[in-house]
């Protein structure tokens, strides 16, 4: 095109610009639209990732929708490396030690509402997972530390073996055959029985009474329903990027979830703040529940409501999901099924565990080698938790180094976690069989050279599957105390089969959680 040319057709682009001041503001605006987005794709040009996503959130909004980012994720972490590209402002690691320096506690990074605040109950109002202040979550935090670590609940144990006691009875008369019998079998959704008894457990040791799930054999306050809808629609809102709609004055009110709604978020919210109502009218001075702790550490009014909320939800599916995925890889893996059965037996026969009904102890359960090996191993090929986590690079951006190499993170970039990435594909660490479920992999040789560092390693890698440091989750005593008991109790009584191992179970990845049901399995009575 010649330069007179280009020169007529700008004369009456901007004679047509003036005439109509209308298509002037929308072309600057489209203007300073695909100047923003060459900006960010410029900024973090050095680190790659899927085509589009150095200008575009569509890569990123389609693999949330998916219900399998965790995925997708560990598959871009693999391809582009352990700092990756998932959006224009967004980044992906699977860096242990990158993890770990973000999320020191002094770290100067912060959380990133475009994440955190799709996980809001009520719009503007947070709890200690959703707060993006560091100051205030910490304040926060420190509140409730006592509550969950147990040091205020002596009964929190033995509250856990009565629920453990009533899964056990669950499943012996209603549904576990004799191995001898020709009478028909009776399938078990073992997806539902695990939630009710983690939802059993920490509404117990949260509020200081159980829902009875368990003895309902029943999601006696539709819990489950109401959990998957809820996550399904912040998982929507997410990914959509429209969350920020909920805080538009009275808009955002009229779409959020109410205590007057009949299903949902909404009639959730109205029964826990009735058992929370309920539990006030008694002494919180008592040593007997986190409730208690969190008041008489100075939570109170919305702030404790959101708080016991939040442990509901959060301490039942998380807890849930750890105890269906090993038992998944236990029924799969016959040979580690075994292995982990004869120690159960072991420990029986020995007495360290006391004769059934009696269950075993925590401090017991964590002396059992395999079992802990089989808990770490089944964690780390399927990380039950995988949020995203967004962290928000400080402002003056941070120089790091990773993989050996320099790396320098622009302010203002977020940057989240890789859970397949940094545990289930971690080669580097784990071998190049590091996608296969072998708990031997954790009996590393310490006196071998390298093996004592190797091993820390792989321990603080592992740990992480709970978080990190300021942000390390707060339930992770009360799950671990649940898991060990479970998978023991479970072993010790019981022979588990899948019933259809072609398709053992229906997963969906709803904001980092999961969302697991149809585990259908075959139970026979152990002798």
């Amino acid at each position: 095109m010649s330069s007179l040319s280009v020169s007529s057709a700008i004369e009456a682009l901007l004679s047509l610009l003036s005439q109509h001041p209308l298509y002037l503001v929308v072309f600057g605006a489209v203007i300073l639209f695909v100047v923003g987005r060459l900006r960010q794709f410029w900024r973090l040009k050095q680190f790659d990732g899927p085509f589009s996503t150095g200008f575009s959130w569509l890569w990123h909004s389609n693999v949330v929708l998916s219900g399998n980012a965790h995925k997708y994720y560990g598959d871009v972490t693999e391809k582009y490396g352990t700092i990756a590209r998932v959006a224009p402002n967004h980044l992906i690691t699977s860096s242990p030690d990158l993890w770990a320096h973000m999320n020191a506690v002094r770290s100067p990074y912060s959380r990133s509402p475009w994440y955190y605040h799709c996980a809001r109950f009520e719009a503007g109002k947070d709890n200690v997972f959703t707060e993006c202040d560091n100051d205030k979550h910490d304040v926060r935090r420190k509140k409730m530390a006592s509550g969950y670590s147990g040091k205020e609940n002596p009964t929190l144990e033995p509250s856990i073996d009565t629920h453990v006691k009533e899964l056990v009875h669950l499943i012996r008369s209603k549904y576990a055959t004799q191995a001898t019998s020709a009478s028909a079998s009776k399938p078990m959704n073992m997806a539902k029985k695990m939630q009710y008894f983690t939802l059993d457990v920490i509404s117990h040791v949260g509020l200081g009474q159980a829902f009875g799930d368990l003895k309902e054999d029943a999601d006696v306050n539709d819990y489950l329903k109401a959990t998957e809808e809820g996550l399904a629609i912040s998982n929507t809102s997410w990914a959509l990027g429209i969350a920020w709609i909920r805080d538009v004055p009275i808009l955002g009110k009229a779409i959020s979830p109410t205590e007057e709604d009949e299903r949902g978020f909404g009639k959730m919210m109205a029964h826990a703040r009735k058992s929370i109502e309920q539990r006030l009218l008694k002494s919180t001075s008592e040593r007997s529940d986190m409730l208690s702790s969190f008041v008489r550490h100075g939570l109170f009014g919305d702030a404790l409501f959101h708080e016991t909320f939040e442990q509901i939800l959060a301490g039942s599916d998380t807890t849930a999901a750890s105890l269906r995925i090993i038992m998944l890889y236990l029924m799969s893996h016959p040979r580690v099924y075994a292995k982990l059965q004869a120690e159960i037996d072991s420990a029986v026969n020995a007495g360290i565990a006391p004769a059934s009904p009696g269950i075993i102890s925590d401090a017991e359960a964590r002396g059992l080698v395999y079992l802990g090996a089989v808990i770490r191993e089944a964690l780390r090929v399927h990380p039950p938790v995988v949020n995203i986590f967004s962290r928000v690079v400080p402002k003056d951006g941070d120089a790091v180094r990773v993989d050996g190499q320099d790396v320098f993170l622009p302010g203002g970039t977020l940057i989240g976690y890789s859970a397949w990435g940094m545990h289930r594909n971690n080669k580097a660490l784990y071998g190049e069989d590091a996608h296969v479920f072998r708990p031997e992999r954790w009996f590393v040789d310490e006196k071998e050279p390298g093996g004592a560092e190797r091993l820390a390693q792989m321990l603080k890698t592992n740990d992480m599957i709970f978080g990190y440091g300021k942000w390390h989750c707060l339930g992770k005593v009360v799950a671990m105390i649940e898991i060990h008991k479970v998978i023991f109790e479970l072993l010790r009584n019981f022979d588990f089969a899948l019933t259809n191992p072609s398709e053992p179970w229906t997963i969906s990845n709803a904001m980092g959680l999961f969302a697991i049901g149809n585990m259908w399995v075959e139970v026979t009575e152990r002798s």
